[in-house]
């Protein structure tokens, strides 16, 4: 009987309360909308639905029921559940591939200038063959960072605004370059997918990757402040995958190139659109300099190792130093999956500033040769680059340059391996002069070599 039904004369003990039931928490959603109010209590609950995560994480039992409380945004259920991703809310298996299979030993490598190239791929220290094509492609691998049409946008809403905050460089580093960096970096959406890129200019240059653009003569160019722009594909070098954009009227900051070399060990700062998280930032330091990086066309650049968080999406965008200047163009991870392993690489800015300038002329972006050829390790394991042959003619001919020569450096850049000189070396240009330190017979001596074109495939 209920409450109203008892007799007048004796009323009923107070009814027995319910059983207390874990409230229904709703998922935080990656949209980040508020959550919704807390229901009233039912009998009995569904489920608590799962949130989006990682495919690489399982379900879990809820566990037992607790004393309802409301729901908080900062705080965590009382019955947390493993989550589950919802379906057709997977992320990209990885970006397209730079390379597929083991690294292998090459032949010689051939520095002939003007000459076709012998097919080699494997570096000292990382062998890959760079290729930007398809979606991935399975084992190791240098693997792009551009995101193609196929892959699904998690949260891919422009941040509209932001509030005018005061940050202590000294306290923050991290939020102080972003605060400096972001506004320069923008995301630009083809027919094909998505990159990032880096307004360098105050003209509207904008500079990215040269597989990002890819064959498109004109792409959409997206700013801090979500609006669009169409932006002119000025021209897109593929030996070291720099491209150039330009956008008319376009109201953005020129970020701040860095007119110094990186060092191991310093902060690094990446700013993109991975996956189409647009003004994304992650930090590391630098993990290595001078990495030799070979591509499909013959060439290798000798890019910034980073451990800051980079994936598909963040290829064109700014990898920062500490003043918040641009030190590299995010380019590539190296990966067995495809997603970031703490592997990252990215173009020194004053190489990828010397192709963009060349770009933005209408000028050649013919990399400097030496004429020679050689392995990628020494026959006696001593550091340094082993001569195998010399072109005939060529500019190390020319020079006085010998079979059995072991080329130590190149002016103040001390050479370990071959193909740290083939890094090295393409990052000059055809013309210039360079001084070549060569050991021979147990002595050292130095030579002027005026470097010629490297012929490409």
């Amino acid at each position: 009987m209920t409450w109203e039904n008892q007799p007048p004369a004796s009323p009923p003990p107070p009814p027995m309360p319910p059983t207390p039931v874990a409230p229904d928490v709703q998922p935080v959603v990656p949209s980040m909308q508020p959550p919704p109010p807390p229901p009233a209590p039912p009998t009995p609950p569904a489920p608590p639905t799962q949130p989006f995560a990682p495919v690489t994480e399982t379900s879990v039992p809820p566990t037992p029921p607790a004393p309802p409380a409301p729901p908080s945004w900062a705080t965590h259920s009382p019955a947390p559940m493993a989550p589950v991703p919802p379906t057709g809310g997977v992320p990209p298996a990885g970006p397209p591939t730079w390379g597929t299979g083991a690294p292998t030993p090459p032949p010689a490598h051939d520095l002939s200038a003007g000459a076709p190239r012998t097919r080699h791929r494997a570096l000292r220290t990382l062998a890959v063959v760079v290729i930007v094509l398809g979606l991935f492609g399975g084992g190791f691998g240098v693997r792009s960072l551009f995101k193609d049409s196929n892959t699904t946008i998690v949260n891919g809403v422009s941040q509209t605004s932001r509030p005018v905050v005061t940050i202590d460089p000294g306290q923050e580093p991290v939020a102080a370059v972003a605060l400096t960096v972001s506004p320069s970096v923008v995301q630009i959406d083809t027919t094909q997918g998505l990159g990032s890129g880096v307004v360098y200019d105050a003209s509207g240059l904008v500079m990215t990757n040269a597989h990002v653009v890819g064959s498109e003569t004109s792409v959409t160019v997206r700013t801090a402040d979500g609006k669009s722009h169409k932006g002119q594909v000025l021209g897109a070098d593929t030996g070291t995958d720099i491209a150039v954009v330009r956008v008319t009227d376009l109201n953005v900051p020129a970020a701040t190139l860095s007119q110094s070399k990186p060092m191991v060990g310093q902060m690094t700062v990446a700013v993109g659109s991975p996956f189409g998280l647009t003004q994304s930032v992650t930090s590391g330091i630098v993990s290595a300099v001078n990495r030799p990086v070979d591509n499909d066309k013959g060439v290798v650049v000798n890019m910034i190792q980073t451990d800051a968080s980079i994936n598909p999406g963040n290829s064109g965008g700014a990898l920062a130093d500490r003043a918040g200047q641009i030190m590299g163009i995010n380019t590539a991870i190296f990966s067995q999956t495809g997603e970031n392993n703490g592997i990252g690489f990215a173009i020194p800015i004053a190489t990828a500033k010397n192709a963009a300038d060349k770009l933005v002329a209408g000028q050649s972006v013919a990399k400097a040769g030496l004429g020679l050829s050689g392995p990628s390790t020494t026959p006696n394991g001593a550091s340094g680059a082993y001569v195998k042959s010399v072109t005939p003619g060529g500019p190390a001919d020319a020079a006085g340059i010998q079979p059995g020569d072991l080329i130590t450096a190149v002016d103040d850049t001390p050479i370990h391996a071959f193909d740290e000189l083939r890094g090295t070396i393409s990052a000059y240009n055809p013309g210039d002069t360079v001084t070549v330190t060569i050991e021979r017979g147990g002595q050292s001596s130095k030579v002027q070599v005026a470097l010629g074109t490297l012929g490409t495939r």
